[in-house]
């Protein structure tokens, strides 16, 4: 079953250092080909169709740039352009994984690269601060007990090159 065009989700990530709000969205937008606006208090009639809403602000930890972009095309999928995302910023990215264990993520680094990790979560004034990243592996104690991390699409110890959008 074909997933319509106007499927839309949510994407949210986290960088790992300072970048303008304006570049964030224009990256996105030349990525994906579609016009991503500040949320900003704008009204959705003033909007085109297609335009995908981007909020940014700034934050703590070592993933202190957050951005939310609301009504994001299903396809391509997230991961994909975070990796495109990295590599025209030349900055590192999380994401929250497919698992429901909200301290493990995935690493997309600026060589396109996408690992399961783990961070220290913090909730802050400003939304969670992120610290003490360390790799998801089956090494680790708390992955080897974990009901989680053995069950995702990301394994544990896993490195996946990932072609960008």
């Amino acid at each position: 079953m074909a997933i319509a065009p106007f499927c839309t989700t949510l994407w949210n990530w986290s960088v790992d250092g300072p970048l303008a709000p304006g570049q964030i969205r224009a990256t996105p937008a030349a990525i994906i080909g579609r016009p991503v606006e500040s949320l900003g208090g704008a009204s959705a009639e003033r909007f085109p169709d297609g335009v995908v809403l981007c909020d940014v602000w700034d934050g703590a930890g070592d993933f202190p740039v957050n951005v939310d972009c609301y009504a994001a095309p299903v396809d391509p999928p997230e991961h994909r352009v975070l990796a495109a995302f990295a590599r025209r910023t030349g900055r590192r990215c999380v994401l929250a994984d497919d698992t429901l264990d909200a301290t493990r993520h995935l690493l997309v680094s600026p060589d396109g690269t996408v690992r399961p990790v783990h961070l220290d979560i913090e909730p802050t004034s400003v939304g969670d601060r992120r610290t003490n990243l360390r790799l998801c592996s089956l090494t680790d104690p708390g992955c080897q007990a974990g009901l989680f991390c053995g069950g995702s699409r990301w394994g544990p110890d896993s490195v996946a090159p990932t072609l960008a959008a």
